[in-house]
């Protein structure tokens, strides 16, 4: 298959979450993000940004992210994505970490150092 160089302007990418449950344990929930395409150079800067801790979890994902699928309430009704919405999204412990973890290897292909 040949390379398309004018692309779409997001893309959809799985993001695992390990939620703790009672017993001391972790269950994974995995969900679908929609992730804004970003420029080499940009993703470049991020990367500066983030060695020198001048960008957090939180604000990349509110830079990239621009929607979801397969986040629901306890009942399993889809939750719609909204700048409402995202506000709770990222006030899940450690969930900004898991989404940035998946952006960072949908770009690269690996996982980032931390």
């Amino acid at each position: 298959m040949s390379f398309v160089l004018d692309q779409s302007d997001t893309y959809k990418w799985p993001v695992v979450h390990e939620v703790p449950v009672d017993g001391g344990r972790h269950e994974k929930r995995t969900f679908d993000v929609e992730f804004k395409r970003t420029t080499q150079s940009r993703i470049r800067e991020i990367g500066e940004l983030v060695e020198k801790g001048e960008i957090t979890d939180i604000d990349l994902v509110v830079e990239v992210m621009v929607g979801w699928e397969g986040v629901t309430d306890p009942d399993g009704n889809a939750i719609k994505f909204s700048q409402k919405a995202l506000s709770r999204f990222l006030e899940v412990p450690m969930l900004a970490n898991s989404v940035s973890e998946a952006f960072f290897k949908s770009v690269a292909g690996k996982k980032r150092k931390n």
